[in-house]
């Protein structure tokens, strides 16, 4: 009886924990959009598709269980979303935001709205590594990655999970390389990098509702992706970014050549400080 009794305590208490969603949104993996110039912060279609895909995953989260759900306006600025269009139970975040991205918050899991793939990903809709004009590679460990790698592994770094991606194929395939327990929302196929097949916005959005719901019931049984021991994160800039003299005065700073610096950290937060772009 006693068993019984604390295993129904433990069940309603964790029912009574907050539930709150962090969610990094983008635009290169929207559906519909596959042209260069769509990606325009300030392009009314894109931001009317891709606000009607971050409103359906917030709603998919309510329904899930979320208690709370803030959305950071990651694409090109931070100038694309609207307090007017968001879905009114979210929180809305503008700006550059810190190294950590404030996940010191913790947040119960991170999410991941019109992701792309990292560059020189095939079959990657305008895949790239945070700058398609500056950053020609990311390495974190002699590894290509890129925004989705080095995301989860700062999420992970405060022991917080990624329980969700919507993009195209690509990059729901390489979420699921290193987190294969995630929900993921296909919304369009790369034919290459300027060409795809996409579902409607329609269809889009209600496949996004459905996985985001569906991922909040895996809070707690999707675990952190942890980095053990020292990283290391290189970039290799574009001729137009080559590296300036006092690259190499940077702290943890290796220079590779004229392009690529190396840092090194003790742990994947030291590393991504000294590193980020």
């Amino acid at each position: 009886m006693k068993t019984a009794l604390l295993t129904l305590v433990l069940a309603l208490s964790a029912l009574a924990q907050p539930k709150t969603v962090f969610m990094i949104t983008d635009a290169e993996g929207v559906a519909g959009i596959c042209r260069q110039e769509q990606t325009d912060p300030k392009n009314d279609e894109m931001r009317q598709l891709l606000t009607g895909e971050i409103n359906s995953a917030v709603a998919g989260f309510y329904d899930g269980g979320a208690t709370d759900v803030f959305v950071w306006d990651g694409h090109d600025g931070s100038a694309t979303l609207s307090a007017l269009t968001i879905d009114p139970r979210a929180h809305l975040l503008m700006g550059v935001l810190p190294a950590t991205m404030l996940m010191e918050r913790h947040y119960s899991a991170v999410a991941f709205v019109g992701q792309h793939a990292r560059a020189n990903t095939v079959g990657g809709v305008m895949a790239h590594s945070y700058s398609s004009l500056g950053i020609q590679n990311l390495l974190m460990n002699g590894a290509p990655v890129g925004e989705i790698e080095t995301r989860t592994a700062l999420a992970g770094w405060f022991n917080t999970p990624v329980i969700f991606l919507s993009g195209d194929r690509a990059a729901a395939e390489q979420l699921t390389k290193i987190d294969p327990e995630a929900e993921t929302a296909v919304v369009k196929e790369g034919i290459d990098n300027y060409s795809c097949i996409s579902l409607s916005a329609e269809a889009a959005r209600r496949l996004i509702h459905q996985r985001a719901s569906a991922a909040m019931a895996k809070i707690g049984r999707i675990p952190p992706y942890h980095l053990n021991g020292p990283v290391t994160i290189e970039m290799e800039y574009t001729s137009r970014h080559a590296l300036t003299p006092d690259a190499a005065l940077k702290s943890g700073a290796e220079i590779v050549n004229a392009r690529t610096i190396r840092f090194h950290g003790r742990d994947f937060l030291e590393a991504w400080q000294r590193a980020r772009p």
